[in-house]
């Protein structure tokens, strides 16, 4: 990972009053010391507040909380903390709210390793015991994995192309609820599925 990528944004960020942390899949590679391929980032600005200092950026999905940015030939995805409404569509919260607080933005991500949130002096917070599955080789689902399917049953094949990739074991209660909901797969957009099974290989 080119660390000068992150903390120059980091800077840029401060000072304009905001905070940047690394995410997802972004700070799980590199806690694991693997390539680190995908930048995601995560903020307390709002899509139009960074839309005030950021040059260049694409903001197709600021609705969502995202927007993409190309800095020194890297793209890069940040998103918003927010809290997420009721999910109808099997993919999508109904609405969502931008809130400040990092603790609360965590509750909304899938899985455990994914939620480890790092800021621009590489501190690790960690909310959800993802520091702990990373280190014992595990895939968990934050909360009810039920419910956490339900929401978006694509994350059963987020869960199967992880456990491949990173040659982690699925959690039991997460593996279970995979099988009692495999059958939700039939609402997601064909493509999408393809996309989740392309990334398996």
């Amino acid at each position: 990972m080119d660390k000068s990528i992150f903390l120059d944004l980091c800077l840029l960020f401060a000072k304009h009053g905001f905070a940047l942390y690394m995410i997802g899949g972004t700070s799980r590679d590199y806690l694991l010391n693997r390539e680190v391929l995908d930048y995601d980032f995560v903020t307390d600005a709002t899509p139009e507040q960074m839309a005030t200092f950021l040059v260049d950026i694409d903001d197709t999905f600021a609705r969502f909380g995202t927007i993409c940015l190309i800095y020194k030939n890297q793209k890069i995805d940040i998103v918003t903390f927010r809290e997420e409404g009721e999910y109808t569509d099997f993919r999508h919260p109904e609405s969502i709210n931008y809130i400040r607080d990092i603790r609360k933005d965590h509750v909304r991500r899938d899985f455990t390793i994914n939620a480890l949130y790092i800021d621009q002096n590489f501190k690790v917070y960690d909310f959800a015991g993802g520091l702990k599955d990373l280190q014992e080789g595990v895939i968990r689902l934050i909360g009810d994995p039920d419910k956490r399917l339900k929401e978006d049953p694509l994350r059963i094949l987020r869960a199967e192309r992880f456990a491949k990739k990173l040659n982690f074991r699925i959690e039991e209660k997460t593996f279970q609820a995979m099988e009692r909901n495999r059958h939700l797969l039939s609402k997601i957009n064909a493509d999408k599925i393809r996309e989740e099974i392309i990334k398996q290989k």
